[in-house]
Order: structure tokens, then C-alpha cells, then sequence
């Protein structure tokens, strides 16, 4: 059974990951790594209006997948790597049924390669 928390907290991810945008910044940020990007670049890249991309940051913030830091007049992004872990987690939970070869071609789908 899963965990309502659980549940409701993939909800909310997977809600903030539905809308072209925000997912488009979500990639762009996980690609960016740790060092993330500051708000004003990632609004220019994304062509979208600052104010409108803050709006958008703030959704990813506040659903567990992007964590901010201000920076002086600067606030820095980047891709919360652990929330996107728990929710690529909570999606994989129960793919496998118990037998591993199930999901064994898994990461070969993926651009990280172990």
C-alpha cells in the first residue's frame, strides 16, 4: 500500500512537471548539474518573461524539484536531484513485481549509464 504522503507529494511533482514550461526548465536545470543557473538566464533561455518564469521556478520550488539560493540581487536554481530521485522512486516502486529482469534494460533507456 502506498503511502498517502507519498502519494500526494508525486501528485504535486508530477502536477509541476505537467506544464510544457516548467518541465522544459526542469530539464534544463538537471542538465546544468549542481551548478544550476541564475533566474534571469534561465527565463532568456526558456523565452519567457521574468516575471512569469518566477512564477514557474516557484511552482518547481515548492513541489520538492528545484532548489533556490539567493546570491546578493541574484537568485541561483538548480535541480533538486534528491526530489527528483524520490520521485522517480515513487514512480518505479512496483514496476518490477519482484523479479529484476522486469526493469533490467532500465538505465540503457537512460543517458546515464552506470
Amino acid at each position: 500500500m502506498v503511502e498517502t504522503s507519498a502519494q500526494g507529494w508525486s501528485v504535486d511533482a508530477l502536477g509541476a512537471l505537467a506544464h510544457e514550461t516548467r518541465l522544459s526548465v526542469f530539464r534544463m536545470l538537471v542538465k546544468a548539474g549542481p551548478e544550476g543557473c541564475i533566474a534571469g538566464a534561465i527565463a532568456e533561455r526558456a523565452g519567457v518573461p521574468p516575471s512569469t518564469m518566477s512564477h514557474h521556478l516557484a511552482t518547481l520550488e515548492r513541489a520538492g524539484l528545484v532548489q533556490s539560493e539567493r546570491e546578493s540581487r541574484l537568485i541561483h536554481y538548480r535541480a533538486d536531484f534528491g526530489g527528483m530521485r524520490k520521485l522517480l522512486a515513487f514512480l518505479m516502486e512496483d514496476c518490477c513485481q519482484g523479479d529484476p529482469l522486469v526493469c533490467a534494460d532500465l538505465f540503457e533507456l537512460s543517458a546515464c549509464k552506470p
